[in-house]
């Protein structure tokens, strides 16, 4: 009966509020674009000036000892409504959306009662939706369907995460007699370029645990992600004339092109995918006398991490026995690690959000992020922290779309861990 009575509840409020979908076309409305390349924190006016709206709505929701830093973290709490001591859960999202198309100007489009057909984004770019390309579009028909207008991204990634966040943070205030211990929620900047944890006050956030709110598919549960490293290449050449070179030219360029034909072929982003791993080269630039290649290396295990992160070290030091000592650097930066590692240790995260996506009638879905969230660096500092899906899907570009219904899920499986986490 218990249960009864409060999926009743929660569905009155998503019915009568519908706010998540309102949260959210508010929030995309902000550029928080981030930029690797300003050295500022936050890396972009944007996030502050969206930080600061955060900061107001939450007051205004009721949720206390509201802050926002000189970074630009914001961070809140519900305080508990139980006598007996409780571990403290936490909820996090990003405000920043990615570097890689802009975040500014967005007309989100809302299509009621999909039919599962093709959508045309961009008539005059030629930008469409298609259902081929993204399959993953059959599953919403007859629900609405929230896209771009094909000029930018969405922002859903993770504006919806937020959105999400500050609407059950809203249902729990409202709702005194759903009884949980204290909820810590914080909303970052910078996670886009890897920066999002970098000033992210463990301590103050005073949360056990928590769960970012940042994957895609609403009943998403994430734990596994990649050993992440950044790999810069640089080569020297001899550069002279070319008609007098025999024995004497070495082409930084074409040494370049060398190293990359020696790293596996196939092990690429393109034709990986699961736990697979990969070398990704996303810049190559150079001449005769330099050039520079720059890669990222992803894997899930830890020990063929090690061995891709070795190849590079093995293929420097062949390349530079056969053309000259110093032609070939190698610098490799450690970007972040799989978090598996410390959510092995409290498995309970994950059979709390398992049972609560069956308890809300979603099949949860534990799939392997194939890329890395603040949650991965923040389990490492002290704060085991799994993902979840938000339902959104084609980020960081024109593609990008999300549902009414899959945000609305998020927010119930939110609300029905919290529950689970202090039955």
């Amino acid at each position: 009966m218990l249960f009864l009575a409060y999926s009743f509840l929660l569905l009155a409020f998503l019915l009568f509020m519908m706010n998540v979908t309102d949260r959210f076309l508010k929030y995309v409305g902000y550029g928080t674009q981030s930029d690797p390349n300003t050295g500022l924190n936050p890396s972009t006016p944007g996030q502050m000036e969206f930080a600061h709206v955060l900061k107001e709505e939450m007051e205004a929701i009721g949720i206390q000892e509201v802050e926002l830093d000189e970074f630009g973290y914001v961070m809140g709490v519900i305080p508990s409504t139980v006598e007996r001591e409780t571990p403290a859960i936490g909820f996090i999202a990003h405000m920043d959306t990615s570097p890689e198309m802009s975040g500014r100007h967005v007309n989100p489009r809302i299509i009621e009662n999909y039919a599962g057909n093709d959508i045309v984004l961009n008539k005059e770019k030629g930008i469409v939706l298609s259902t081929e390309e993204f399959p993953e579009l059959m599953n919403y028909v007859g629900q609405t369907l929230i896209t771009t207008d094909g000029n930018t991204l969405l922002g859903a990634d993770d504006k919806a995460g937020i959105a999400e966040i500050l609407t059950a943070a809203e249902y729990l205030i409202g709702h005194p007699e759903v009884k949980h211990g204290k909820i810590c929620i914080c909303f970052t900047p910078d996670e886009e370029i890897g920066e999002g944890p970098d000033h992210f006050n463990v301590k103050k956030f005073g949360a056990d645990f928590a769960y970012t709110l940042d994957g895609d598919t609403e009943g998403e549960i994430q734990y596994e992600n990649f050993n992440a490293a950044r790999a810069v290449v640089e080569f020297t050449g001899v550069n002279v004339h070319p008609g007098s070179s025999k024995n004497t030219m070495v082409n930084a360029a074409l040494v370049a092109m060398e190293f990359n034909s020696m790293l596996p072929s196939a092990d690429t982003p393109r034709d990986t995918e699961d736990y697979e791993g990969f070398f990704h080269l996303y810049s190559i630039k150079g001449d005769v006398s330099h050039a520079a290649l720059e890669y990222i290396i992803r894997d899930h295990n830890a020990t063929t991490f090690d061995v891709r992160k070795k190849t590079m070290e093995h293929i420097t030091k062949i390349l530079n026995e056969k053309w000259g000592k110093g032609t070939v650097s190698l610098t490799i930066t450690e970007q972040y690690r799989n978090m598996k590692e410390i959510i092995d240790t409290c498995m309970e995260l994950i059979e709390h959000a398992t049972a609560a996506c069956k308890e809300c009638n979603i099949s949860p879905l534990i799939t392997p992020i194939r890329g890395g969230t603040d949650g991965a660096q923040l389990s490492f500092m002290g704060l085991p922290c799994p993902n979840l899906g938000t339902g959104g899907h084609a980020y960081h570009g024109p593609y990008e779309h999300i549902t009414v219904e899959g945000m609305n899920i998020a927010v119930e499986v939110g609300l029905k861990i919290i529950e689970l986490f202090y039955k």
